[in-house]
């Protein structure tokens, strides 16, 4: 399918390959579940043999044609033509499981998180690179997004996949990245858009970060931003 996207996306190849990937997901058969750049509905067609409902959303012109085409005549599937950067969910419990351009990625998952209706679990096929850095650890960098949505959900890598997986393949690694919201938060909701801030302040200015009551954190002030858990990245809002 030619891609007319603003942003270049990697379509999987085959259900197949979509129906191995959401076996590693929560995904029920009761559950309501958007499809975030659903392209022709490969992703889409699965799902609509595994949850309640799906809801697909695109915007390319061509690809919604065929998505419509493909699968419009089925009950359980909602087609909505608009730009996922900008929709935003009508349903108040629900899931996401999408395959959207890589380059937005990090725009989506902050938006996701800020809303009120916020999803219960987000998997997203991202690059490798990407998601391990959503994923806190003391064993390597975690990005300054990863630490602020970690009071809020938690990640983990659930698959890797191969470039022979899509079409095109991609030039990166990837993987199925899977984001589960607390059912116990560190932080309250409403916190997330003041402690997004903090977080994203604290790392790119190095001084400011100095100046923050570390020693009152139990923290060394020797730390670097990445090298904090997100307990302590709470601990250090709450007290600031």
């Amino acid at each position: 399918m030619p891609r007319k996207h603003h942003y270049s996306q990697h379509f999987l190849r085959s259900p197949r390959i979509a129906a191995e990937l959401i076996g590693h997901s929560n995904l029920r058969k009761n559950d309501v579940v958007y499809d975030l750049g659903a392209g022709s509905g490969v992703i889409t067609s699965v799902l609509a043999r595994r949850v309640g409902r799906v809801v697909a959303v695109e915007l390319e012109p061509q690809a919604l044609t065929k998505l419509t085409n493909n699968l419009g005549r089925l009950d359980n599937v909602e087609i909505v033509s608009a730009d996922i950067r900008n929709f935003i969910p009508s349903d108040k419990v629900y899931k996401v499981f999408c395959n959207p351009p890589f380059a937005i990625i990090s725009e989506l998952i902050t938006k996701l998180v800020s809303l009120d209706n916020r999803p219960q679990a987000i998997y997203l096929i991202a690059q490798k690179q990407l998601a391990y850095k959503l994923c806190p650890s003391h064993s390597r960098f975690t990005s300054a997004l990863g630490n602020a949505i970690a009071p809020f959900y938690k990640a983990r890598i659930r698959k890797p996949l191969h470039k022979t997986d899509f079409t095109p393949p991609p030039a990166v690694d990837t993987v199925l990245l899977e984001l589960k919201l607390r059912p116990e938060p560190l932080l309250d909701y409403c916190e997330f858009e003041n402690y997004h801030q903090f977080v994203l302040k604290s790392y790119s200015e190095i001084k400011k970060f100095r100046s923050l009551k570390l020693n009152l954190a139990g923290i060394s002030p020797e730390s670097k931003p990445s090298e904090l858990s997100p307990e302590q990245w709470v601990k250090l809002y709450k007290i600031s």
